[in-house]
């Protein structure tokens, strides 16, 4: 029996590789997938939840030898990458990233794998975290057609390996560019919904009110952003149709909102006063700085599934978030001419995302 495994054809049923699969797209991608039926090989350096159709894989992603260890008696039609490891320059970041995908698709070389999906971000168009936001860039909302920056960036290291590696092998591919990611993910350096979620906790224990981080431009001006699950479908969606293949493509829930608008009803939420921008940024890593005793404190009391307040909380990366001092909104019109109609009302995702932190007591 032959299966349609995307634009190309192979014997036998599809087969998923998720890499970076602990991770906060990762995760998502392992529930979607497990739960359309689609065996799942999940890759990361530690494994994570058991659940049925799920075989975990670990690897070190910087290492060649143990990549091509791990993957040698496997064989997965399609491959979703994830990951990423945060480095000190943006040299380092493209050394060790662009090096992580080239050795995980030459670990794959010789088997029948039919798509690679790859996610990156904002960044292609900001720029990376040594000059983000700065610089000439091109208008909002940014379109998938827009030129590269001058400056160096992993992410365009990433899709080079991408490209050089489908036209050798084969393969098709995508590329998902995500604007702040929410999800569920607990050890992740960039989950927003997660690290909101824990400020709002500390100030209502502490009595103190829940303040916006960031700049005037974000508090005033629109933004979107990216719910896990949503970004999962969508990498499923281009790896498994046709009209898919060979693009890049923005993929954010589909709404726009003001953070003014959005902050009250995230207080809301949790029963806590709140304050908007005043004068300037008022920076969760300052403001935050000393709290883990207090996080412990209240994970014991609570009884919470986690006492580390560095597993749930990414102060820095909401504040590099929120603190832009530009506007921050893409464009989703290629892929709702591809046929992708995914949409998320995102005060409703970080409500759910909020439920199920309750639900799973990492949050009281």
């Amino acid at each position: 029996m032959t299966i349609d495994t995307g634009t190309n054809q192979h014997d036998g049923q599809r087969t998923a590789l998720v890499v970076g699969a602990t991770g906060i797209a990762g995760s998502a991608l392992v529930e979607k997938l497990a739960g359309d039926g689609w065996p799942v090989l999940a890759l990361s350096r530690r494994p994570g939840q058991e659940r049925d159709g799920v075989r975990w894989l670990s690897a070190d992603l910087t290492s060649a030898d143990s990549l091509v260890e791990v993957l040698a008696p496997e064989s997965p039609t399609h491959v979703f990458f994830t990951a990423w490891s945060r480095r000190d320059t943006e040299e380092e970041n493209i050394r060790v990233n662009a090096g992580m995908l080239r050795d995980l698709l030459t670990a794959l070389h010789g088997k029948e794998v039919a798509h690679v999906a790859l996610m990156t971000g904002m960044k292609h168009y900001l720029g990376p975290f040594e000059s983000y936001g700065s610089g000439d860039m091109a208008d909002t909302p940014f379109h998938e057609e827009e030129p590269r920056l001058p400056s160096p960036n992993f992410y365009y290291a990433q899709e080079d390996e991408l490209f050089a590696a489908a036209a050798e092998q084969g393969f098709t591919w995508s590329v998902h560019r995500a604007h702040t990611v929410l999800g569920y993910a607990v050890g992740n350096a960039m989950n927003m919904a997660l690290t909101l979620a824990t400020q709002a906790t500390l100030c209502r224990e502490a009595g103190e009110p829940f303040v916006f981080p960031g700049s005037a431009q974000q508090w005033n001006g629109l933004a979107n952003v990216t719910d896990a699950s949503l970004l999962a479908e969508h990498m499923v969606w281009a790896s498994t149709t046709p009209a898919g293949a060979d693009e890049a493509y923005n993929i954010v829930n589909g709404d726009v909102f003001r953070w003014r608008w959005m902050w009250p009803r995230l207080a809301g939420y949790f029963g806590v006063e709140w304050e908007g921008f005043t004068d300037a940024p008022r920076p969760l890593e300052e403001a935050m700085s000393g709290t883990e005793g207090q996080w412990s404190a209240l994970a014991e009391r609570h009884g919470l599934a986690e006492t580390s307040l560095d597993r749930l909380a990414s102060w820095w990366h909401t504040d590099g978030d929120l603190g832009i001092e530009i506007e921050v909104i893409v464009d989703m019109g290629k892929s709702r001419d591809a046929g992708f109609t995914g949409y998320r009302r995102t005060l409703d995702v970080f409500t759910s995302l909020f439920d199920r932190y309750r639900a799973e007591n990492l949050i009281p």
